[in-house]
């Protein structure tokens, strides 16, 4: 199976691993909500960025997704309505975030890192 492949599937069970983070209720659940589910988020994209450049070295996608997902921490300041009828859905929410946490930087370094990682190995698949 094909790096491509690989990621496809990986997705496949990132998808509703990530989504069951935010639903978890038991020891650490806060943690595993927000900043195990950071880590989840930013993985998810650089998977899914690679699926549709795998040409891109994983450097620069982890680069890329970190700097989105910096971009999206940081909107969470701003306030209008339409991001907030945004974020007022479970999935709007899940996306683009409620909330500025300073800490999140950290959760996503760390994702991007694995992400980075884990796009590098499967580059090496042919």
């Amino acid at each position: 199976m094909h790096g491509r492949a690989r990621a496809v599937l990986f997705l496949a069970v990132l998808v509703p691993v990530g989504f069951a983070s935010k639903f978890y209720t038991g020891w650490g659940a806060p943690w595993v909500n927000n900043s195990l589910g950071g880590v989840l988020y930013v993985i998810f994209w650089c998977l899914a960025i690679f699926v549709l450049f795998p040409q891109e070295r994983p450097s620069a996608i982890a680069a890329a997704v970190f700097t989105a997902t910096s971009l999206l921490e940081i909107l969470q300041l701003w306030h209008p309505s339409f991001l907030e009828s945004i974020r007022s859905t479970f999935v709007g929410a899940t996306l683009i975030g409620t909330t500025f946490v300073w800490s999140d930087f950290f959760y996503y370094a760390i994702g991007c890192i694995a992400g980075w990682i884990w796009v590098d190995r499967l580059k090496l698949i042919h």
